[in-house]
């Protein structure tokens, strides 16, 4: 029943993520960038109040982190976010997904850097691969999209290294928060920021939004932004953290497919050869040093 469960967690995961790429090309049919962020937070705060309210959760971080909280909400919700979709203009989806699996790899990188984090020749070889692969792969891609791809790639590169750099920084301070603390008040505050912001200065055309559009947002907001992140972290407190980190490897593979079906558009033999190295590559690096060493040292016994 529990491997069954773990499953079903697993599947979710990959599939939520998997499908929000091409939710926020969709998004970006009728509504510029930063508005559209703006209103995908807007739909995700109400359920994440409810949420924080349920638990009896505090809406504040404890004293002594609340600047670290200002710092949340600006580096892991307003900039990152608006990257993504702002790159998304200029990458095709599956490629923005690629980009963003890998996640790990910046986490272990800025992990060794910031928290002196142990490391192996072999998980500094697999972020090698990473990187190596995921700019051949971005070569190859650019050869068939838009002139500005490598402006959207480094958008959304940018935003993958906040992301990894808020990561390690929670682990540094040590700030334990409920997943709802962590999420509701940043979420809420960015979400009025930058609806403000791109009413203001992107001027969108209210009348013109579809319904696809909007709809896309709703999905953002509500089934991927807060159901798939109350899976993820579902999922972690069931599996280790490095098979819930197995879920990089698997969604990017969900939205070349998917993007391949809705939108018809042929990923090539040679993308599909980058991406295995890449994927191979954030695997590696995210092989548990401790259990590697242990595995390679003779007539050592697993506990």
């Amino acid at each position: 029943m529990q491997k069954a469960k773990i499953l079903i967690l697993f599947t979710i995961v990959i599939l939520t993520w998997g499908t929000t790429w091409l939710a926020m090309k969709f998004a970006l049919v009728s509504m510029p960038p930063i508005f559209a962020t703006g209103l995908r937070f807007l739909s995700a705060a109400p359920l994440l109040f409810l949420l924080l309210r349920i638990t009896r959760g505090s809406l504040l971080f404890p004293p002594g982190h609340r600047l670290f909280q200002f710092c949340v909400f600006l580096f892991c919700f307003c900039l990152p976010f608006t990257l993504v979709i702002y790159g998304q203009q200029y990458v095709n989806a599956s490629t923005a997904a690629i980009i963003f699996a890998s996640m790990p790899v910046a986490v272990v990188l800025i992990s060794i850097a910031v928290l002196n984090a142990p490391t192996s020749l072999l998980q500094l070889a697999g972020a090698l691969l990473t990187i190596l692969s995921l700019f051949s792969l971005l070569q190859e891609e650019s050869r068939t999209a838009l002139s500005n791809n490598w402006k959207g790639a480094f958008a959304i590169v940018v935003a993958v290294i906040m992301h990894a750099f808020m990561y390690v920084q929670c682990k540094r301070r040590n700030c334990r928060v409920s997943l709802f603390t962590f999420n509701a008040l940043p979420c809420l505050a960015a979400g009025v920021l930058l609806t403000l912001t791109g009413a203001i200065v992107e001027k969108p055309e209210i009348g013109s939004i579809t319904w696809l559009s909007l709809s896309s947002i709703i999905y953002l907001g509500v089934v991927a932004g807060v159901f798939g992140i109350l899976c993820y972290f579902s999922l972690q407190k069931r599996v280790s953290t490095f098979n819930t980190s197995l879920v990089f490897i698997c969604f990017p593979v969900i939205a070349v497919f998917l993007e391949s079906m809705v939108m018809d558009r042929e990923f090539s033999s040679t993308s599909w050869i980058l991406l295995a190295g890449m994927l191979s590559g954030v695997f590696l690096s995210l092989l548990p040093v401790e259990k590697r060493k242990m595995a390679t040292t003779p007539h050592r016994q697993w506990n």
